[in-house]
């Protein structure tokens, strides 16, 4: 069972999205495509008015099938909007599939006129869906995340607890550690480590942007935070986010 590209996303020239068929067979283009459709996840769950777990759902779920896909095969931008779905649905945010269509429309024809409840709809609609059953086939239905928000959220308020209320209240460490873990779905590091391994590292590199440093007792603060976590995990997951951002510079 395959997301056919005959009624795909790119090539019907419904959405938009074609130009991934020059990416296929070069890992570089692939990274580059894979952080363009997660770009595009998370900009239209933001238009959904999708919370940030599904979203991240979303993101995991496109990471998680094509570890073991291939773009020569499965139209990524079909695949994003199945994810998307099926994320809202195993988050329990619930999206009607003329929404998600319509928005993701609009993400790449601005201006148009939601698309007629024709064939042409009636087609791609049947392709999400169809999509989303091979989406759960191929990850074995195991589409349940533990992500890490919650773990970031209280390692933040630990580590505010350590630190001076001036040195806390003149540096945006939350924000820039909330961003740092968001921006982390444009790419599969976000399913190859453990939640709480990303959310620290998130609130280290944070910690380090700024220069702020957290009070050191028998051991340092990360290690009491996360006991099984090491510097060279850090430093690993460090690199991995800081390409990111160089990937991005790329795909401007």
């Amino acid at each position: 069972m395959q997301a056919p590209r005959s009624s795909s996303v790119a090539e019907t020239g419904e959405l938009g999205g074609g130009g991934n068929a020059a990416a296929v067979g070069d890992s570089s283009n692939d990274t580059k495509t894979h952080f363009r459709v997660c770009r595009f996840i998370i900009e239209t769950g933001v238009k959904l008015g999708m919370r940030s777990v599904p979203v991240a759902t979303a993101c995991a779920l496109y990471h998680k099938f094509f570890q073991s896909a291939s773009l020569e095969v499965y139209e990524p931008y079909l695949v994003a909007m199945s994810c998307i779905y099926l994320a809202g649905k195993v988050e329990e945010q619930h999206l009607r599939t003329r929404d998600i269509i319509n928005v993701c429309h609009r993400y790449f024809h601005p201006g148009r006129d939601p698309l007629q409840l024709d064939s042409k709809f009636w087609e791609l609609r049947d392709s999400v869906v169809q999509c989303e059953l091979l989406i759960l086939r191929q990850l074995n239905f195991q589409v349940s995340f533990e992500h890490p928000h919650k773990y970031l959220l209280h390692y933040l308020l630990s580590v505010r607890s350590l630190l001076n209320r001036h040195a806390w209240s003149r540096t945006p460490i939350a924000e820039t550690a909330w961003a740092l873990l968001k921006d982390g779905y444009h790419g599969p590091v976000c399913v190859r480590h453990r939640p709480q391994h990303l959310a620290l590292t998130a609130l280290y590199l944070a910690l380090h942007t700024y220069g702020v440093q957290v009070p050191r007792g028998e051991r340092e603060w990360w290690q009491v935070l996360c006991e099984d976590v090491t510097r060279s995990q850090i430093e690993d997951i460090m690199t991995e986010l800081l390409q990111l951002y160089d990937m991005e510079a790329k795909c401007t």
